[in-house]
């Protein structure tokens, strides 16, 4: 931007420098011209017909005292390039001089005398075969340019360091914000500290920037936040497993390395316990693998009959609990997602209810506009544990006797943001939970009840 200024003033000025220049020359053009009006052309010619009567005498070779009062003027002739000098240096006789002389016209030019001074010439014919040059001297309009020059030249430089001296201060006033925001990048680089805000004013650009860098560090640090979150509870919750797995190889082990034989029952007890301590462990595993993977982070997703999909589901949960009857109310609903992930949701919801419902109990399965609710009717929720139920790891005390690891749930309120839709849970009316998943999608069809 300094530059872009400081080139602007020199072009200024030097258009300065040749407009000035130009009004001189028109100026010192028109003291050629004589003085003006019908009084000074009538002096003019009186002066120039006395003139020519002295150039008629030889003596106008000599020093006459005529010089003393008129102007700079030379006459010359076309004949013989013959010239009368009345001024202090006379000028030379051109070949284009002579044609005026001869056949007219007039043309104003700058020229050097003999003696070397600079002077503004005009040539003009007076009379067939004359013409008069008359000269002005150049000396103090080259003295006042000169002059112009100068005062210019300084003008330009003082708006050149002002603009500079400017510009540097709205750079850095203006960079500042940047500033601060690369150090708290390279802080962060340096300490991996995402508590690192920067403050944010206005509303331009680089405002816009730090809101976004705070907005960048505030969701790295909830991603790794959750992180830690969950390989603590992860460390926590395969504890358990893995150490009744191992109690129950080392009883194994130490039975066939002893020869001790272990009863038949109490073995297929012990094989079925290990059975199902895998198959807890391999879920668990599944689970904390889909949970660890960040929100939004999913394949492209695709389009996918929702009701479809829920009755698939509820077959599975009734072949999984045929102690439990399931019913079903279907509006068709169409989402974009990805199958399987719904799917595990939806299976998540189901088992949860099942789990919660006493033998031979309903489960209630009814879908509407994208809204899939599932209730059971067992014993409800503690009103100050609905606010957790979603939380990763989180079981509520009349559940921890029961199987499970705590992420269904949360494995459900995923599953419905990445589509845009969200989960909960309340207690129904008449006893029991009712757990929600709403989902964005169009309906293309009728109600189909079962």
């Amino acid at each position: 931007m300094a530059a872009a200024v400081a080139v602007a003033i020199a072009v200024c000025a030097v258009a300065c420098w040749i407009i000035v220049r130009g009004e001189m020359v028109k100026h010192l053009d028109r003291g050629l011209q004589g003085p003006p009006g019908p009084e000074g052309a009538r002096k003019r010619a009186q002066d120039i017909a006395m003139i020519l009567k002295h150039c008629a005498d030889p003596r106008a070779a000599r020093g006459d005292p005529l010089r003393a009062y008129v102007p700079p003027l030379q006459f010359i002739y076309a004949a013989d390039g013959r010239r009368c000098v009345l001024s202090p240096g006379g000028l030379p006789v051109t070949a284009a001089d002579r044609a005026i002389a001869a056949h007219g016209g007039k043309v104003i030019k700058d020229a050097t005398t003999d003696s070397g001074m600079a002077v503004r010439v005009k040539t003009q014919q007076i009379a067939p075969g004359v013409a008069v040059m008359e000269s002005r001297s150049l000396a103090e309009l080259h003295s006042t340019l000169a002059r112009l020059a100068g005062l210019l030249a300084t003008v330009a430089a003082l708006g050149a360091l002002g603009a500079a001296s400017v510009g540097l201060l709205i750079s850095r006033t203006a960079l500042r914000p940047v500033g601060k925001l690369t150090g708290a990048v390279e802080h962060v680089g340096r300490t991996g500290d995402l508590a690192t805000r920067i403050p944010v004013e206005g509303t331009d650009e680089i405002a816009r920037l730090g809101a976004a860098f705070n907005s960048m560090t505030s969701a790295l640090a909830r991603s790794r936040d959750r992180q830690r979150r969950l390989i603590t509870d992860a460390g926590h919750e395969l504890r358990t497993p893995l150490t009744s797995l191992r109690a129950n190889i080392d009883l194994l082990l130490r039975s066939e390395h002893t020869g001790r034989a272990i009863d038949p029952a109490a073995k297929r007890r012990l094989l079925g316990s290990l059975k199902a301590q895998f198959e807890e462990l391999s879920t668990l595993v599944g689970d904390l693998l889909q949970l660890a993977r960040p929100e939004g982070d999913h394949k492209p997703g695709e389009p996918i009959a929702f009701h479809d999909l829920v009755g698939v589901a509820v077959a599975r949960a009734r072949l999984r609990a045929p102690a439990v009857h399931v019913t079903i109310d279907l509006s068709p609903w169409h989402v974009t997602g990805h199958a399987p992930t719904l799917s595990r949701a939806v299976m998540n919801l189901l088992d949860n209810a099942v789990k919660f419902s006493p033998p031979g109990g309903t489960v209630e399965v009814r879908l509407r506009e994208g809204r899939l609710t599932v209730r059971d009717h067992g014993p409800g929720v503690p009103a100050e544990d609905l606010e957790h139920v979603f939380d990763r790891f989180w079981r509520s005390p009349t559940a921890r006797s029961l199987p499970g690891s705590g992420l269904g749930l949360a494995i459900v309120a995923q599953a419905a943001r990445d589509v845009g839709g969200e989960a909960g849970m309340a207690n129904a009316q008449g006893g029991g939970a009712e757990a929600w998943m709403s989902l964005p999608g169009v309906v293309f069809s009728s109600p189909v009840n079962n």
